[in-house]
């Protein structure tokens, strides 16, 4: 499939997925997956960033329009989509060079745990400290985070295991 196309149902897919599904879920309260982060694990490194921001700043409108959250999701999801380029280079040790051949999927467990567990905490704790704009609601914000990333990363490593899983 052109990865065009690829990406444009990614987008659509994440973008239903979240709002018809994910968003209802409330597990204790406190649990809720946010997998349309993998937008940014996903999407192609290429040096001109523009259409990848664009495209997850859109991705995150379009969540809060169904959520009616204000902007929280696009600003949370265009914080990670602008700082994974500097997270690739700390992990994976990558160079302007190598964005054409990289593919998350190749890369070391360990290292795509670090990079993906990296990215969801800053985004789960971008997007909980403006939902609880409030110092008094901290410990609100670190359990969210906390159990929401758990929640997100098992969903994720799950879905990544049964989708790629080669025979």
């Amino acid at each position: 499939m052109n990865s065009s196309l690829r990406l444009i149902f990614l987008f659509f897919g994440l973008l239903f997925l979240q709002v018809f599904v994910l968003n209802n879920i409330l597990f204790l309260g406190h649990i809720n997956p946010y997998l349309y982060i993998i937008f940014v694990f996903l999407y192609p490194l290429k040096e001109n960033r523009i259409p990848f921001l664009f495209s997850t700043f859109l991705l995150g409108l379009g969540i809060d329009l169904f959520s009616d959250s204000g902007g929280i999701h696009a600003f949370s999801l265009l914080i990670i989509a602008y700082t994974r380029l500097f997270f690739i280079k700390l992990y994976f040790r990558k160079v302007t060079t190598d964005y054409a051949f990289f593919k998350l999927k190749s890369e070391p467990f360990g290292k795509r745990f670090n990079y993906v567990v990296t990215l969801t905490l800053i985004h789960h704790l971008i997007y909980f400290s403006f939902a609880n704009f409030s110092l008094n609601n901290i410990s609100e914000v670190f359990l969210n985070t906390f159990f929401s990333t758990v929640f997100t990363l098992i969903l994720y490593f799950l879905g990544s295991y049964l989708f790629n899983k080669t025979e």
